[in-house]
């Protein structure tokens, strides 16, 4: 899609899950519904920069899809002859019947909480995480299967297939769009908000393309939590995670320059960062520690708010940091949190020190090959001295980057450090 165009894009991307969400309440049969939605979101695409945006785009999107949708069951009925299947929860004539008034739909159909009860369905428990996530990703956060490969680091193919197995199993579970039972809510709402996490990650730092950040991902991820801590409002991980992501949301203005390029976190301006979130999310967080169990998610949002309290880059509390980040690992280790935590450690002890962390992710599949340990290793070379290393370092995690504003900042420092050697 054109620059010209991201406005369509924009418009299309928080009513897909929404028309989809619409669709499965009415109709069932998840899977049809989706590919549905998709065939209507493509015909809007082509048809709303020529013909204008309609007066009600969500209701349009809706009838669209409810004819693409009978058109699909009633072929599918023609070649298999397979009608309880295929009809899901509603029997063919009374779908068709619907489908042939669909401009009574639009609208109605559309309830305020549905997104809420579409992530609960895309986190059902006959589906394995890691399904869970990539298809709540695909249905509700709206991110390509691409995107969301690169999200979990494994190939696109994979991941295509992860997504089709999770809807068609979706439909063979006959799983009803509604809320979970009350025994099944925790698990489900862990999915939900590792999704969520990912789903901002995307928005705040996208894995490709010509921007660093993508608002439209930011702001949906954002709402999309708020809406499950109205629901939820005395979890900890729920509070956690919000505060976690306004905390970072927070830095968006700082993070690019008048040309786009990538602003690291130590030469931000911190005068534009948003003191009306930091202000919320330290808040919530501090009455969240005080009184909730700890998470990760939790603990993320403290160490994101000792860096917003520093008013410079050399106040920030490095000990604290440091041992936020142990009891994080201890809590939720990862490849990730050893990354970070390795940072921290060489702000501290130094970057030898940081560097003797990094040693073990070369033999981690999840990270080895994924420019941050690069980008990070390069970081901590060159503060070592050996700007050698650091170079090589760099141009490595710049190569294997598919974020253009990432690419040209990575670039730049290898050859920054090539003119210094001159």
């Amino acid at each position: 899609m054109s620059g010209d165009d991201r406005w369509i894009e924009d418009l299309l991307r928080p009513l897909a899950p929404q028309v989809l969400a619409a669709l499965v309440r009415h109709y069932g049969n998840f899977e049809t519904a989706e590919d549905a939605v998709q065939e209507a979101l493509l015909a809007a695409a082509t048809q709303w920069p020529e013909r204008g945006v309609p007066d009600s785009p969500s209701g349009w999107l809706i009838r669209v899809a409810s004819r693409r949708m009978t058109d699909q069951l009633r072929s599918e009925r023609a070649s298999r002859h397979r009608e309880e299947r295929i009809a899901s929860r509603t029997p063919p004539d009374e779908l068709l019947a619907l489908a042939a008034d669909a401009d009574l739909l639009g609208e109605d159909l559309v309830h305020d909480d549905d997104t809420l009860t579409l992530l609960l369905l895309c986190c059902h428990p006959s589906l394995t995480p890691p399904s869970q996530i990539a298809l709540t990703l695909r249905a509700v956060g709206g991110l390509t299967t691409a995107e969301i490969a690169r999200a979990f680091l494994v190939p696109e193919s994979t991941m295509a297939q992860r997504i089709s197995r999770a809807k068609q199993r979706i439909r063979a579970t006959g799983a009803q769009f509604r809320m979970p039972p009350e025994p099944e809510l925790p698990d489900r709402l862990r999915a939900v908000l590792h999704v969520l996490y990912l789903i901002f990650n995307e928005g705040y730092t996208a894995t490709s393309g010509p921007e660093l950040q993508r608002c439209d991902l930011t702001a949906e991820a954002i709402r999309l939590t708020r809406a499950v801590r109205a629901m939820l409002p005395d979890d900890g991980e729920v509070a956690g995670l919000l505060a976690l992501m306004l905390l970072t949301d927070a830095r968006r203005a700082a993070r690019t320059r008048p040309d786009g390029s990538l602003v690291p976190l130590a030469e931000q301006d911190r005068s534009r960062w948003n003191r009306a979130s930091i202000n919320e999310a330290i808040t919530l967080i501090t009455h969240t520690l005080a009184r909730a169990r700890l998470g990760p998610y939790q603990l993320q949002a403290a160490i994101a708010a000792v860096h917003a309290e520093a008013e410079r880059v050399e106040d920030t509390d490095w000990p604290q940091i440091v041992a936020l980040y142990q009891i994080l690992e201890e809590l939720d280790p990862n490849p990730m949190v050893t990354l970070n935590h390795a940072v921290a450690v060489a702000m501290v002890r130094g970057p030898r020190a940081g560097l003797a962390l990094l040693e073990p992710l070369d033999a981690d599949n999840r990270l080895s090959g994924h420019h941050r340990l690069h980008a990070v290793r390069a970081h901590l070379l060159e503060m070592a001295g050996d700007h050698e290393g650091a170079r090589a370092c760099y141009r490595t995690a710049a190569r294997l980057t598919t974020s253009q504003p990432e690419q040209h900042y990575l670039q730049t420092q290898a050859d920054r450090l090539a003119k210094d050697r001159e």
